[in-house]
């Protein structure tokens, strides 16, 4: 296999993000004393910086991989919007897909930073369902992408209340009318509503809580074939990618299974990990790879992004040789 080939190959698909896209806020500064007016520390401003954040990190991915991201969201028409807007911009990311709406502001995590050490995150969102309105704005905009081409859709929830029961349905059905790819990273509370997807990728913890089972991992290995076998009887997924931390990925595609065991790491940060996987999994889905080498460099993108403290892209050169010197033996 020619994975130089492959990798030349992202840059022509065009991939749509749909989920819940929000801003990192990080106040950094320095602490010399303990308040006088409470037990906290104070902290001395010296620079503030703005990320995007949730599902925009998959297209941060997609676009460090070569591909052609469109985010589509429903976030505030706020300050922190615009600013959420132009990263999209600076980073060369479509956010054609974007509703701004009046009615909800955009997430924002705001994080005090001292010495490298996360001292309190302030949350700024509301999780309560888009509208119907909101709902249909977002599907319209999915719609008149169509005209550019759509390759993939990738499915980021956050629990953040875009991605509702009805609209997920909606966007699958969508999908299969126009032989679009389903990738979807999901969470606990539609954990079961993405029927019919083309590759579905929980961690194992997701796993667990969405069928409500508990296994350990090293001395119940097979209850994770069991469970699943389980979610495909619920979904009719055709690939399930479970990603297993310190036990690698695990990849099922009909009765065919395999482990890509983690590689030796110097592990930094897990943030980000999985947002890395599903940008990779659907690219190499997208260039027709098998489900084995899905799975296995979908692990070896995963574990090179823990390498590195706080949220960070594939580098795409980086992953061409780690796969290159491990795949190519």
């Amino acid at each position: 296999m020619n994975y130089n080939d492959v990798f030349d190959s992202f840059s022509n698909f065009r991939v749509v993000v749909v989920g819940d896209v929000m801003l990192d806020n990080y106040k950094i500064g320095k602490v010399h004393r303990m308040s006088p007016e409470a037990p906290v520390p104070v902290v001395l401003f010296e620079k503030e910086e703005n990320r995007i954040g949730g599902a925009g990190n998959v297209a941060l991915n997609l676009i460090a991989l070569g591909a052609q991201p469109i985010v589509c969201s429903v976030i505030g028409s706020d300050d922190a919007g615009k600013i959420l807007i132009d990263k999209f911009t600076e980073n060369a990311i479509s956010s054609a897909g974007i509703v701004q709406s009046k009615n909800r502001p955009t997430t924002v995590k705001s994080r005090i930073i001292s010495n490298k050490q996360q001292l309190l995150r302030i949350d700024h969102e509301t999780t309560a369902p888009i509208s119907a309105e909101e709902s249909n704005e977002l599907m319209n905009k999915l719609t008149s992408l169509l005209n550019e081409g759509i390759d993939a859709i990738i499915f980021e929830d956050y629990n953040k209340g875009v991605l509702t029961e009805a609209l997920i349905q909606q966007i699958i059905a969508f999908a299969k009318l126009n032989h679009i790819i389903t990738c979807v990273d999901p969470k606990f509370e539609n954990f079961l509503s993405y029927k019919s997807v083309n590759l579905f990728k929980p961690n194992l913890k997701e796993l667990k809580e969405g069928l409500k089972c508990e296994f350990n991992m090293q001395t119940s290995s097979n209850k994770l074939i069991d469970a699943v076998s389980q979610l495909e009887q619920k979904l009719s997924n055709s690939i399930s990618l479970i990603t297993l931390s310190e036990y690698g990925v695990f990849v099922k595609k009909g009765d065919l299974i395999h482990t890509a065991k983690a590689h030796p790491r110097n592990i930094s940060d897990v943030s980000g990990a999985g947002d890395t996987v599903i940008a990779v999994a659907c690219l190499c889905l997208l260039s027709d790879l098998s489900y084995k080498e899905i799975a296995e460099i979908a692990n070896i993108a995963g574990g090179l992004v823990c390498e590195y403290a706080g949220v960070v892209s594939i580098n795409k050169d980086e992953l061409l040789e780690e796969v290159n010197k491990l795949l190519t033996q």
